[in-house]
């Protein structure tokens, strides 16, 4: 596997590893219903743009990539609510990669690409039920910090926790 900065080209294959990784990880949390509505088609040009407004090291998409395409992505970039702080908004692999290490690798290259903008500290939100996200994060080092919000996605009241971690 490497990883590399992703490409407005990449738009499509971040798109689906979204949708994919979204309707597998958030079964049983968010209504069915609503993982089954999601499109890929639908969330390409959004992932384009956001791709394409990359300032890279402190902002952009980071894309995991085997023989078989890209399987992971992870966005970053600063935090709304305290921009000196790094966040990641996004770090998502294809289910058939899951428990591969890979995840565990992109998370890296992640903190590694926020040590190079030179931010020295990050946080991430992760909804409190998805004890596998969990796992991985506090495995890498992260940890809540206390902070929660109550998240409405598909219609449903979800809690999120943010973690919080030092880099360097």
């Amino acid at each position: 596997m490497q990883t590399r900065q992703a490409w407005p080209d990449d738009a499509s294959a971040v798109a689906g590893v979204y949708v994919r990784s979204w309707q597998a990880a958030f079964a049983g949390l968010v209504p069915q219903r609503y993982l089954n509505a999601m499109d890929p088609s639908r969330e390409e040009s959004e992932w384009r743009t956001h791709i394409a407004e990359t300032r890279w090291p402190s902002s952009g998409v980071l894309v995991a990539e085997t023989e078989a395409g890209i399987v992971g992505f992870a966005g970053l970039g600063p935090s709304q609510e305290t921009p000196a702080v790094a966040e990641i908004g996004t770090l998502y692999a294809m289910p058939e990669v899951w428990g591969t290490g890979i995840g565990k690798q992109l998370m890296l290259a992640t903190l590694t690409a926020l040590g190079q903008a030179e931010y020295t500290q990050a946080t991430l939100w992760v909804l409190e039920d998805n004890e596998r996200a969990r796992r991985l994060y506090e495995a890498a080092g992260w940890r809540a910090d206390g902070a929660g919000v109550e998240d409405a996605t598909g219609g449903v009241s979800l809690n999120r926790l943010r973690y919080r971690r030092p880099l360097g």
